[in-house]
């Protein structure tokens, strides 16, 4: 893999609307328009959420384990001209499973690929799974629909 970023933050923002605190991707690091993608996102120990998510043995939220999956969706259906500037709704999760605790200062890879796409309702499944380092911490399918 190529560790060389193709987009940064700066860049991320001007495809999907997710913000801070809430923009849970820093980097894209790989894309085939269309078809897949893999990001980053760094799991800071400054994040709010560590304050009561526990505040002696910290572990980022399941759901926003999630969220990274939809947002790097989000990124590489956005990419395509036919749904540049949409709002992408989070529809559902399906098969999530978690196979290993992300604690503050560990680092994400996050790949997602297109499962189907129902161009005509505008609604697209992904596969996802998130890594730190080497080791599978998450796997799921995620569903958007674009408006």
């Amino acid at each position: 893999m190529n560790e060389k970023a193709l987009l940064r933050r700066e860049e991320i923002e001007r495809i999907i609307p997710h913000r801070t605190p809430m923009l849970l991707v820093d980097e894209v690091l790989e894309i085939e328009y269309g078809d897949s993608i893999v990001a980053k996102f760094y799991i800071s120990e400054d994040m709010d959420i560590f304050r009561g998510h526990f505040p002696d043995n910290p572990v980022f939220p399941g759901v926003y384990t999630i969220e990274c999956m939809a947002q790097t969706s989000c990124i590489l259906i956005l990419s395509l001209e036919e749904y540049h500037g949409k709002l992408p709704l989070f529809l559902g999760v399906e098969k999530v499973s978690f196979k290993k605790m992300i604690k503050p200062g560990d680092e994400l890879i996050i790949k997602s690929g297109i499962k189907k796409h129902n161009a005509e309702k505008a609604v697209i499944s992904f596969a996802s799974e998130v890594f730190v380092e080497t080791e599978l911490a998450a796997i799921g399918e995620v569903v958007l629909a674009l408006r």
